[in-house]
């Protein structure tokens, strides 16, 4: 067993243990202590305690002494040679036209070591930078770059809630936050909303998560409602449409379209199975009532093996009948439609039928007037042909066309002769 005491050295800083010595301190106490920087001035924030030695990082340094008024003052004096190095860096920021933001400057206690933070989008070369300020300061330079959530515990501000951050108010160490966080808890998962001025996500989005992640607000009699089940209030019945776990309360909207807010212990959750006897018991009774059947009436129970077997077979005869019922409109309109296609069937039919004959009357006209061509044709060839034998004969009695032969007539007086 140690006993230590815990240092911080800025505000909402990291808490850093050192051992007590023989010095007789408590909290609240400022203290000079060797860090790894060098002499840093501090205040107690964690009072003496004893911890095991395996939670305590080796080697535990002792603190030197106490502060004196001297060590306020020195103090005060470096806060103001803190900002004329600002005006100094950014001059030579300015000359070199380095892409970066200088954010803070610390000296150390005992001005062995200043230390600049800056932002810049990505790496930087300032080695040239960190030769112009030590030719300045005549001291150890170190320029830190930080990111924009350390930028903002720095510099500090005001959050979206109104009160200071809480990073730069209380926080010693920043906790990884993802966006399942805020969507467990139900909240809006629109960035502007969850991010905070730094443009990261919210720290107070972790302050919750481990009670929305633990199972402790579920170990409770009444369970939380399911959103979108339908629940029975004092006011009637309605459907859950928003649960709010951190008040145990529950938006419902009831059937007449009116809305409240009621907690889980003054709601209960109807049960399906319930709700749909009841439904079907309705509807039975109704039928019972259109067809005037006591039997019917008589024949159905709410529970037990007999009543759920005639209310199946009922259920089984009332479905089929409503669905022969739908489909007779269906079958219907199929015999209309098919005999529509039989009439038009029929008239393409008579139609084509008329065109089949006229075609066929159109080709046999065609057919006689070619073979009644074709036989005027032979008579009149015939009768050329009859005349030009007529012709020849006459041409060979008489020496042709009239004319006596008068060779033949001298041959024939000839052998007269």
């Amino acid at each position: 067993m140690q006993t230590v005491i815990g240092v911080r050295f800025k505000k909402a800083g990291k808490i850093y243990y050192f051992s007590p010595g023989r010095l007789e301190v408590q909290k609240g106490d400022d203290v000079i202590v060797e860090t790894s920087r060098g002499v840093e001035y501090g205040s107690i924030v964690v009072g003496p305690r004893d911890m095991e030695d395996g939670d305590v990082v080796s080697p535990l340094k002792v603190i030197q002494r106490k502060a004196s008024e001297a060590d306020r003052e020195r103090v005060v004096t470096n806060k103001e040679r803190e900002k004329e190095a600002f005006v100094v860096c950014e001059r030579k920021i300015a000359d070199r036209g380095l892409p970066m933001k200088l954010v803070d400057v610390e000296y150390t206690f005992d001005l062995n070591k200043i230390v600049f933070y800056f932002t810049a989008d990505g790496r930087i070369d300032f080695r040239e930078l960190v030769k112009d300020l030590a030719a300045v300061f005549r001291t150890r330079i170190e320029l830190r770059q930080i990111g924009v959530r350390d930028e903002a515990k720095l510099m500090g501000g005001i959050g979206c809630c109104g009160r200071p951050l809480c990073c730069a108010t209380f926080l010693g160490d920043f906790e990884p936050v993802s966006i399942r966080m805020a969507k467990e808890q139900n909240l809006s998962l629109n960035p502007t909303k969850i991010s905070g001025i730094c443009g990261r996500l919210m720290c107070c989005l972790k302050y919750e998560n481990d009670y929305y992640e633990s199972e402790c607000h579920r170990r409770v009699t009444v369970q939380e409602p399911k959103q979108g089940a339908r629940v029975v209030s004092v006011e009637g019945e309605g459907k859950v449409i928003s649960v709010n776990e951190q008040r145990r309360t529950a938006t419902i909207l009831l059937d007449d379209n009116k809305t409240i807010v009621a907690s889980w212990e003054d709601i209960i959750e109807k049960d399906e199975e319930s709700e749909t006897l009841q439904a079907a018991a309705a509807s039975m009774t109704q039928e019972d009532e259109a067809q005037g059947s006591g039997r019917q009436g008589r024949d159905f129970q709410p529970s037990g093996e007999g009543g759920a077997h005639r209310r199946s077979n009922r259920n089984d005869r009332t479905r089929g009948k409503n669905r022969k019922e739908a489909r007779e409109p269906r079958n219907k309109e199929r015999q209309e439609s098919r005999e529509r296609h039989d009439g038009k069937d029929s008239r393409e039919g008579k139609e084509n039928a008329r065109g089949r004959d006229s075609k066929n009357r159109r080709n046999g006209y065609k057919e006689n007037r070619e073979s009644g061509g074709r036989s005027r044709d032979r008579r009149s060839r015939n009768q050329r042909d009859g005349r030009r034998n007529a012709g020849n004969d006459a041409a060979n009695t008489h020496g042709g066309y009239g004319t006596p032969f008068a060779g033949a007539g001298a041959d024939g007086a000839k052998g007269t002769e």
